[in-house]
């Protein structure tokens, strides 16, 4: 399967720029994905979708300030770094813009030199390995240096960071959103409680792995990057128990599903624990134990738009990206919806 078999033209004026004003007055497309059948709605009726029972797995990860612009200490320049991941104390995995001037032995200093990195490894595609020296708390630094890690392609200022945060967020662990969840309110979640709907969290902090462009002319040729996962005991309790039951799974956005699918069993249980997850889903993939999928429209070419063709068929997906693109859908991080579900609609 080819990378360009992904491909969609969008036209520039449905890439959500700001977040709607009502976080669940977003529109969502529902989707059948056996029969591809579709129905528009706003997304405080996904209620109408859901059954008593169902398991909405939700990813936690709350997004640092990890964009920081700061100077080469030997030559003045300016250096972007976008911290990744930490792979030991204070070692990060970064993106460097115009890495190719960032070598080893290289000092970047940040602010009034609150905070300066050096490098100590050179990956693929821009990524460093850079040591952080600081004092104080990191967390506290990144807040007051760092900026929100926006997608390239949204290009207005964000006035209120916490909107590119979901409302259950915890650990800031992550360069980007788990965007799917960025729909839901407190009041919302309130109210399909009250309905029998269940809950439950996972973490996948969100880096490269997610958000990397595929490069690869053919599909299976592309490379995930890692991502670090974690799922508590309560998690995998209550969602081995929904699957024992019969209840469906549905898993809120494209790294809950690929976290669910790394620690499934072939019999469809999950463990408890922590590691790192390089699965990439494309068609083909047979899933363990995700029944529906609550989406967001994703990048042509993208891994997270051949996930979302795996859980239905690149067909079905692809007609229902035209038909969301001609009703004039909003794309991408602070666009609409799509859920994609089991039954017949």
């Amino acid at each position: 399967m080819k990378t360009k078999d992904f491909h969609y033209e969008l036209p520039k004026r449905l890439i959500a720029q700001r977040p709607i004003e009502r976080r669940d007055a977003s529109r969502l497309l529902v989707v059948d994905k056996k029969h591809g059948t579709r129905r528009h709605t706003r997304f405080n009726k996904l209620h109408e979708f859901l059954r008593a029972g169902d398991v909405l797995v939700l990813n936690d990860t709350a997004v640092r300030r990890a964009r920081l612009i700061g100077r080469n200490e030997a030559t003045g320049g300016a250096i972007e770094v976008l911290l990744l991941r930490e792979k030991k104390k204070d070692v990060f995995e970064a993106l460097v813009k115009k890495a190719k001037k960032v070598r080893i032995g290289t000092r970047i200093v940040f602010g009034d030199g609150q905070l300066k990195m050096e490098c100590e490894g050179v990956g693929e595609e821009g990524l460093r390995d850079l040591r952080l020296e600081y004092v104080g708390d990191l967390d506290e630094l990144l807040e007051r240096l760092g900026e929100m890690p926006l997608p390239p392609y949204i290009h207005e200022k964000l006035e209120e960071a916490d909107r590119y945060q979901t409302v259950y967020s915890q650990e800031k662990k992550s360069a980007a959103a788990p965007t799917a969840g960025l729909h839901f309110t407190k009041d919302y979640l309130a109210f399909l409680r009250e309905r029998g709907i269940e809950f439950t969290t996972i973490t996948l902090h969100v880096g490269l792995g997610t958000f990397r462009p595929v490069s690869a002319a053919r599909v299976d040729d592309h490379r995930m990057h890692e991502e670090h996962y974690e799922v508590s005991e309560a998690a995998a309790a209550t969602i081995n128990r929904a699957k024992a039951e019969g209840r469906r799974i549905v898993a809120v956005g494209t790294t809950s599903v690929r976290t669910l699918e790394t620690i499934a069993s072939s019999g469809g249980r999950i463990e408890p624990g922590s590691g790192s997850s390089d699965l990439f889903i494309r068609p083909g993939y047979t899933f363990k134990i995700v029944d529906c999928l609550l989406t967001n429209f994703h990048l042509p070419e993208s891994t997270l738009l051949m996930l979302v063709s795996a859980f239905a068929t690149r067909e079905t997906i692809l007609e229902a990206y035209k038909e969301a693109m001609e009703e004039e859908y909003r794309f991408y991080s602070f666009g609409d919806a799509m859920f994609l579900t089991d039954e017949k609609i």
